[in-house]
């Protein structure tokens, strides 16, 4: 960043050849301590030379003092919103006063490249949706105009996540008949085949050990969550393995007596209850893979073996869109509600 960085009596025309080899469209104005005081534009120059400034000038008097900041912490899509209200494609991160990065919007909309593995269970019979299951899989069944793992795909992509592990069972040829490696949807898609039924966490014994941490996600969930935010929680909560759980809300349809022996204490009128349900979706750090046996065994049996053995297992709440398409009701409600949800 050498290049874009001013003093308060650095000339304008140091200000133009700054702004011309950084090529990110701001100088940065720092003090004789390396303080940051500012940055200067293209436009900051414009102005003072229209008001008669020349190019020997000081930019003391003509430097944005007041530029939009932000710290080392602030998330992505905060960074984003700070761009698009003030109207400016750059943001200097600022740590006690100095400056440690530039932001810039262009790099912030281009997704990271994730090397994380993406685990999908897509081998279930669906025999809930039957008939539709009958003659295709239910990973297959569309939701618009596409495969509803098609989307599951898509959004994992837009947050920068291209390596995919699906593990089959029911009617496993049609799925890589569709898929084949991935090429056609710009990902990778590795497959393993369940010749039994292994449960939602069991399937994990048959993958070769990732290196870094790892999404596990049932097939038939409609959701536009973040993974690139879950996977950040993931990491800075320092957990072995993370839960996307959702709220769900109970509503008792009688009037609850509640009683202390044969008194009664109190009477509520169909009062709701809220609880934390499993999303589908989980984080899991490689170490995870060494205690699943090669046998049927379903996650909630390995979230209460990692509680058991004290590690740190951690949920992360679901609040964005999420429908399990397990029924025929739900897969009709999909139908109607996929457009609205995916801007399609």
């Amino acid at each position: 960043m050498k290049d874009i960085i001013l003093n308060p009596h650095s000339t304008i025309k140091d200000a133009i050849n700054a702004l011309n080899k950084g090529a990110i469209k701001i100088a940065i104005v720092l003090d004789k301590n390396d303080n940051f005081l500012g940055t200067i534009s293209d436009g900051d120059i414009r102005r003072a030379i229209l008001k008669g400034y020349s190019l020997e000038d000081e930019i003391n008097n003509i430097y944005n003092k007041k530029a939009v900041t932000a710290s080392v912490n602030t998330p992505k899509e905060k960074l984003i919103s700070l761009c698009v209200e003030n109207s400016i494609y750059q943001i200097p991160i600022i740590e006690h006063n100095k400056l440690v990065d530039i932001a810039i919007l262009d790099e912030l909309l281009k997704p990271k490249e994730y090397q994380n593995k993406v685990v999908l269970m897509v081998g279930g019979l669906g025999s809930r949706l039957r008939p539709l299951t009958d003659d295709i899989p239910k990973p297959l069944l569309k939701v618009g105009d596409k495969p509803i793992l098609e989307t599951i795909i898509e959004n994992f992509k837009k947050y920068g996540f291209k390596n995919f592990i699906f593990c089959l069972n029911y009617k496993s040829d049609m799925i890589k008949e569709y898929f084949k490696d991935g090429s056609k949807f710009g990902v990778n898609i590795e497959y393993v085949l369940e010749n039994k039924r292994m449960g939602t966490a069991g399937a994990l014994s048959l993958i070769q050990k990732p290196k870094e941490p790892f999404f596990v996600m049932n097939g038939d969930l409609l959701t536009n969550i973040n993974f690139e935010s879950m996977l950040e929680y993931h990491i800075q909560n320092n957990s072995i393995a993370t839960m996307g759980v959702r709220e769900y809300d109970f509503q008792v349809p009688y009037g609850v007596v509640n009683m202390k022996d044969n008194k009664i204490m109190s009477i509520e009128e169909k009062p709701i209850h809220k609880f934390f349900v499993s999303g589908g979706i989980y984080l899991l750090d490689p170490q995870v893979l060494d205690i699943i046996p090669q046998q049927f065994y379903d996650m909630p049996n390995l979230f209460e073996e990692l509680i058991k053995q004290n590690k740190n297992v951690i949920s992360f709440p679901i609040q964005e869109y999420w429908l399990d398409i397990g029924r025929i009701e739900e897969y009709e409600k999909a139908q109607i509600e996929y457009e609205r949800i995916f801007d399609v």
